[in-house]
């Protein structure tokens, strides 16, 4: 054979290598499309195709004149690939820890933390995926607190669907001969403001990226407080009115479905389907920050001279029931409500509506009222308040002390009960309707049952039925204990009179708008029924301006040619089973002016005693005046013209005559 041709075992040599290099192509086909192909077509999905979940921005809580009370603040998460850090960006480094704010020792240490020694992986958390109809859905939210995460750089999905080791990294599901986890995310930062984001990719230090998240921001800190609410770190409502509006705030979440390449960049040009995230509506509330400002100062007020173990003031509109301030002693920051130590707790509950107490004289206002509109008197129907027993129903029932001196204890009239807060005049009202007139309309006036209040928490309060009923609660139910009611309790019941007889539904959101700003929903007050007739109400009015009087408990809360119309209220605490002679609930609650009521005030101190004048918290002496230092300040702001007031003339002449 010719020395140009090769040889016939040169040949068969280069055919058997050709062919066993088919068979084991082949070999490796088979396995691919046939033995593994169902684990490679799942890694091909994982790593290519996708479906990416965008939160929606959670909307505003806005105060009755267009003031943001809560908001969603746009941040960046900031994170690092530590398998993707190049040795010429190591001179950035220090730049990069003096943008975001962080020690460069403990950056560099983050940097060259490769690896996640083998230990019991948990199941995703921070980074959730599900698979649906062959995709895998990645919640692109990076950190437990985030409300929303949008991709804002080319790596911003790394480690999608990668097991999670802590709060703070993600490690690849295999891991090396050594047993370890790559690291394939770390957190930096968890809010870079966008400005300081944006000078972080001009460093170009590759392996560094951000995600973009909506975190609940509350402007003005502490103000209302226990009417607004807080969400929480895992990005769900937990109070107030972030919770009972949620349906609304929330939004409808978007998300789109696309490819990404072999470094996770998503591939635009490959989306096949999006649907775009709704972003929440807004609440418009009836709450007037400068109103709750005012609140609040007070409230800081009181407890700086007071030192008590808690307050609340409420002021609303006393002809819709709208909630114009809410305030609570004491309260919290909502930015940092998880701040609050465990021994203070107590500060996140809304003590207006969580909490009871015996309102005491303020509750008198049921007794009159009650025997007024049933026709049984008028107000100068004389009662004999001298007697500490009265025969009713065949027994023998014992009254209770008078706390007022009378100059005529035998004859007593109806507008002197109410002025002089008389109790054994209130009993004998009561005793003229008898049990179940006078629960019927104790439970009209609101009392024992939820007002509605749009805001969680709510108690009912204790009123026990007349069957349960011992033979001494007729005669101290009417003067406010055998009962228990919250602090807004009391005011509504007291607005009813303000209101011209109507019990009311206590509302605090006035509109619902879209993410456009068009209003999609208007609330108007509510009226739950009538509780007593507009004569009455009127009458009653007149009656309770006597109280700000010379002439009255309370002088205290009158104000300079303004009708106050309002009530006193000081109740002995309960301590160890007994009323207590050094623990004390001080209250005033009223309205103004009281031929047209345009404002309802409640002010409700609680144990107060420690620093009060002679060391007993009297409503007439802590919360009167306190009365009367929110009323002034609101009269400017609400422009509330005065009125000539009848608190001066003699109440002898209302409704003529005697009984």
């Amino acid at each position: 054979m010719s020395k140009g041709f090769a040889s016939n075992y040169r040949i068969v040599l280069l055919a058997v290598g050709m062919l066993g290099c088919f068979g084991v192509l082949g070999t490796r086909l088979v396995f691919l499309h046939a033995v593994d192909r169902e684990k490679y077509l799942n890694v091909i999905d994982r790593a290519r195709r996708q479906i990416i979940v965008e939160k929606a921005r959670r909307g505003d809580i806005l105060d009755a004149r267009g003031s943001i009370l809560a908001t969603s603040r746009s941040l960046i998460v900031l994170g690092v690939d530590p398998q993707s850090l190049r040795r010429e960006d190591q001179k950035k480094w220090p730049q990069l820890a003096a943008l975001i704010g962080l020690p460069l020792a403990e950056l560099t240490r983050i940097f060259n933390t490769k690896t996640r020694p083998a230990a019991p992986i948990s199941a995703p958390t921070a980074t959730p995926a599900a698979h649906t109809a062959g995709f895998v859905i990645n919640f692109p939210s990076l950190t437990a607190d985030s409300s929303s995460a949008t991709p804002v750089a080319p790596a911003a999905a790394a480690a999608d669907s990668a097991p999670v080791a802590d709060d703070d990294t993600e490690v690849e599901e295999q891991a090396d001969e050594k047993g370890a986890h790559q690291i394939r995310w770390a957190k930096l930062s968890e809010s870079v403001e966008e400005s300081t984001y944006a000078q972080v990719q001009k460093l170009g230090v590759k392996g560094v990226y951000g995600s973009r998240v909506y975190r609940r921001a509350y402007p003005h800190n502490a103000l209302a407080a226990h009417v607004i609410g807080y969400v929480n770190k895992q990005g769900e409502p937990a109070a107030g009115i972030e919770h009972y509006a949620d349906f609304y705030l929330h939004g409808r979440d978007g998300w789109r479905e696309g490819e990404r390449d072999g470094l996770r960049r998503e591939l635009a040009q490959f989306r096949t389907r999006e649907v775009p995230a709704a972003d929440g509506y807004s609440v418009t509330l009836s709450i007037d920050a400068t109103v709750q400002h005012i609140a609040e100062e007070e409230m800081d007020y009181l407890a700086k001279k007071f030192q008590p173990e808690k307050a609340t003031i409420i002021v609303s509109d006393p002809q819709t029931g709208f909630i114009l301030a809410l305030a609570n002693y004491p309260t919290f920051n909502l930015n940092e409500y998880n701040k609050v130590p465990k021994v203070e707790q107590g500060a996140l509950r809304n003590i207006a509506v969580a909490d009871m107490y015996e309102p005491g004289s303020c509750f008198k206002i049921v007794a009159a009222s009650a025997a007024l509109n049933e026709g049984l008197v008028t107000p100068n129907t004389m009662f004999d308040c001298s007697l500490s027993k009265v025969d009713y129903r065949g027994k023998s029932r014992s009254l209770a002390p008078e706390d007022h001196h009378f100059e005529n204890p035998h004859a007593v009239p109806v507008w002197q009960i109410i002025s002089y807060s008389s109790n054994r005049g209130a009993a004998q009202l009561a005793m003229l309707m008898g049990e179940q007139k006078f629960y019927d309309y104790a439970r009209a006036f609101g009392f024992g049952q939820r007002s509605g209040f749009p805001v969680g928490g709510e108690i009912d309060g204790m009123m026990a039925p007349p069957s349960k009923w011992d033979g001494l609660t007729i005669t101290r139910m009417p003067m406010g204990h055998a009962i228990a009611a919250t602090p807004l309790q009391m005011h509504m019941a007291m607005s009813v009179i303000a209101s011209g007889g109507y019990l009311q539904r206590p509302q605090v959101i006035r509109q619902i708008r879209d993410a456009s700003g068009e209003p999609v929903y208007r609330y108007s007050g509510m009226n739950k029924h009538r509780v007593i007739a507009e004569q009455t109400a009127r009458t009653m009015g007149r009656l309770l301006m006597g109280v700000a009087s010379t002439q009255g408990t309370a002088p205290e809360a009158a104000i300079p040619n303004y009708e106050v119309a309002g009530k006193t209220g000081t109740t002995q605490k309960i301590i160890g089973g007994r009323y207590s002679e050094h623990h004390h609930v001080a209250s005033f609650v009223g309205f103004f002016p009281a031929s047209r009521p345009q404002v309802a005030i409640s002010v409700i101190i609680d144990d107060a005693d420690a620093q009060a004048p002679g060391g007993v918290a009297y409503g007439a002496k802590v919360a009167a005046p306190s009365f009367k230092r929110l009323a002034e300040r609101l009269i400017p702001y609400l422009d509330i013209k005065p009125v000539s007031s009848m608190a001066g003339t003699s109440l002898l002449a209302l409704e003529g005559g005697r009984r």
